[in-house]
């Protein structure tokens, strides 16, 4: 596989106290199965569809107290971890985890944008990032929610070398995408209102897992304790929900085939 280049989303992970269930939830909701833990890498297991690699879920490290949040965590490519680092720093983020090796695997490091939301990056090694992607169970898309979108659209331009376009006067939607040159982009922003956002809800890294049907996948989670928080909703883009899993971590599902209305223009 070719090197993804800077900036594109390459790889999700969560943490979850109770990883069997998770692999539950999952495995009905997402179709997922899972590989063996890798108990010298923290009982690190990963997540396939059709064999192939799409996500992970580990349990907390020791060190990070009873019952830390469970959260998606998206990792963005990068040819040299370190030197993003730098530049996470230089343009106002802050590194949560420094760059760190795993075995051959690849090299990493956690970090936050100005405005709060966590996410990762990952610089490959023998570990390439998704096998699969835009397929039934596999990663679809992501978004930065913010209640500062200068601020971010700022620092993610900085790092990540991105283009991006704003949807075109709509008064009621402050959304952008983010692309590395082409037509094809690789990311969108969200502002966060008041009105649809409680104050004690911070920014944070929305990902999208695809799916056959966004109904029976709602259905799925709803069955096994997890919560709807948004939708289903029919969009251009496909028809998609919001869903907290049972131990909270958020993430949404999308049917990429199911689309109503026009594309809006992006300027």
């Amino acid at each position: 596989m070719a090197a993804r280049p800077e900036g594109t989303p390459v790889w999700a992970d969560a943490m979850f106290t109770d990883v069997e269930g998770a692999k539950t939830f999952y495995g009905d909701v997402l179709g997922w199965t899972f590989g063996e833990s890798s108990t010298e890498y923290g009982n690190y297991t990963q997540a396939y569809k059709n064999g192939k690699a799409v996500a992970a879920v580990v349990p907390p490290m020791p060190g990070q107290g009873e019952s830390p949040q469970s959260a998606w965590c998206l990792y963005f490519a990068s040819p040299d971890v370190a030197a993003t680092a730098e530049k996470i720093r230089s343009a106002g983020g802050t590194i949560l985890m420094e760059p760190m090796q795993v075995g051959e695997f690849g090299s990493m490091c956690i970090a936050q944008e100005p405005t709060g939301a966590t996410f990762g990056i990952w610089q490959p090694g023998t570990h390439e990032g998704f096998e699969l992607e835009g397929e039934s169970g596999s990663f679809a898309w992501a978004e930065v929610f913010t209640r500062e979108p200068a601020k971010s659209d700022a620092f993610l331009t900085a790092v990540f070398g991105y283009g991006s376009k704003k949807m075109k006067d709509d008064e009621h939607v402050d959304y952008r995408v983010f692309d590395l040159g082409g037509d094809q982009p690789v990311l969108g922003r969200m502002l966060m209102t008041a009105e649809d956002f409680p104050p004690e809800i911070p920014p944070y890294v929305q990902v999208y897992f695809a799916v056959d049907n966004c109904d029976k996948a709602v259905e799925a989670a709803e069955r096994l304790k997890g919560k709807k928080v948004f939708g289903p909703m029919d969009s251009p883009f496909g028809r998609f929900a919001v869903i907290l899993d049972p131990q909270g971590a958020a993430f949404a599902v999308i049917d990429l085939k199911t689309t109503v209305g026009d594309v809006p223009e992006m300027v």
